[in-house]
């Protein structure tokens, strides 16, 4: 991300122990291609903080956060970003739940169409400071409000 100018990740995040917490939680899903991590996922339940100045298109009842979405670069633009957000969205209907959230960094448009392409609303915006002075762009896709 870096080699293309997308400062959202850096030595402050995603660190170890976030997805040590994600895999404690069960809250962490990989995608294997032939036994091989080609990407990961975490399905949070719980709103982060960050999150409780956005006006949500839908009042707060049962949620999913999506955090940590990656593929490794050598597998990027083969469609597993899709699938990942496939088993996510399919997962969240399946347990009923309201909408789907998340964050993405506010000069990554390349995820900004990703997300929007899949009927997500960009609505407020959220900081992190030890990631960037850039804001991060908050989406929702609503399933059952």
């Amino acid at each position: 991300m870096c080699e293309l100018g997308i400062y959202q990740w850096n030595e402050n995040y995603p660190t170890v122990r976030a997805f040590q917490k994600d895999l404690e939680q069960q809250e962490l899903y990989v995608l294997l291609v032939k036994n091989e991590v080609v990407g990961c996922i975490c399905i949070a339940s719980e709103k982060d903080l960050e999150y409780n100045h956005v006006h949500w298109l839908i009042p707060d009842t049962i949620h999913y956060y999506i955090h940590r979405l990656a593929v490794h670069p050598s597998y990027q633009g083969k469609g597993y970003a899709q699938q990942l957000m496939d088993f996510a969205e399919a997962k969240a209907k399946k347990s009923n739940v309201a909408s789907i959230r998340l964050d993405t960094f506010s000069l990554n448009t390349r995820n900004q169409r990703f997300y929007e392409q899949r009927g997500y609303t960009r609505l407020g915006s959220v900081y992190f400071p030890k990631q960037s002075d850039a804001p991060f762009y908050c989406y929702e896709l609503v399933l059952n409000g």
